[in-house]
């Protein structure tokens, strides 16, 4: 679905009269003045990727989107996204303002910083995420960088030339660090946020998304998690067992049997947990003198 421009209505036949009483009748919902959609029906994310894309289609040559309205476009994995204003680049030194629905950034804008999705222009996956890591907190940036790591082949390489090239700026040192932690085995924002509490509560680094045979060869199941000590780690964030209903849980419960049987000790840990990890670092713990006797 296109966002329908004032301007184009009225070449129409369209009046403003006519506009505002489909607003009114809710035939019309207004996106920003004087750009609408006709489907009312929309999510907010999907309302704000109209948005993006309807300014988009209007930059001049010097200037894309970017930021969180680039990681929008390019599919990205976003937790706590700020849906309130679009953000766009511009090649310039200087001149950068922010309103309530727009934010201007300047900054050098190389060739191979540019991208375009679905005729719209923006930042490449790599810049975007360097902008990211840039601007927002490392639980964030992390999410979207092991996004795009999952769904762009050569990612880290187009990372790490990025960061190359970039000059000095404000958040580059925690770019740079991002570009160290990325990993695009995680499957979600859970597993993401997952591996930076390990890694703030002083864990081992495990294996990720490794696969677990028998020792005839058979496979038995894929950890998110796994560490050698003999411990297997599982982020539930439900989202798996919203399709499969009651069906996906006894899959899951007969897998976990079968890790154990094999001699396994498996942890899981939900999004609440995420936010008082100690409570999985001590289940860690735990599971690991198990594991040693």
């Amino acid at each position: 679905m296109q966002p329908i421009l004032r301007a184009d209505a009225l070449t129409t036949g369209l009046s403003d009269t006519e506009i505002r009483r489909a607003l009114r009748n809710g035939e019309l919902e207004r996106l920003e003045p004087g750009v609408y959609i006709a489907d009312t029906s929309l999510d907010d994310l999907d309302r704000y990727r109209m948005r993006v894309r309807s300014v988009g289609a209007r930059l001049s040559a010097d200037t894309v989107t970017s930021h969180e309205s680039a990681a929008v476009l390019h599919g990205l994995a976003l937790w706590k996204p700020d849906l309130t204003r679009v953000h766009v680049s511009r090649d310039r030194c200087g001149g950068g303002r922010r309103t309530a629905s727009r934010h201007l950034h300047v900054a050098p804008l190389p060739t191979d910083d540019r991208s375009e999705v679905d005729g719209v222009s923006c930042t490449s996956m790599a810049r975007t995420v360097v902008d990211l890591a840039c601007t927002l907190d490392f639980d964030e940036a992390v999410i979207a960088g092991d996004s795009a790591a999952a769904r762009q082949p050569g990612f880290t390489e187009a990372l790490a030339r990025c960061l190359a090239e970039s000059g000095p700026r404000t958040g580059i040192a925690a770019a740079r660090r991002l570009a160290t932690f990325v990993d695009g085995r995680s499957e979600s924002p859970g597993e993401s946020l997952s591996r930076v509490r390990m890694q703030e509560f002083g864990m081992p680094s495990p294996i990720l998304q490794k696969e677990i045979r028998t020792t005839g060869g058979l496979f038995v199941g894929r950890a998110d998690f796994y560490w050698e000590e003999g411990v297997v780690g599982e982020f539930d964030g439900m989202s798996k067992y919203d399709e499969g209903g009651i069906e996906a849980v006894r899959r899951e419960k007969r897998r976990e049997d079968a890790l154990r049987d094999l001699g396994f000790e498996v942890i899981r840990w939900t999004w609440p947990e995420l936010f008082r990890f100690d409570v999985v670092r001590a289940r860690f713990d735990r599971a690991v003198t198990r594991a040693r006797r």
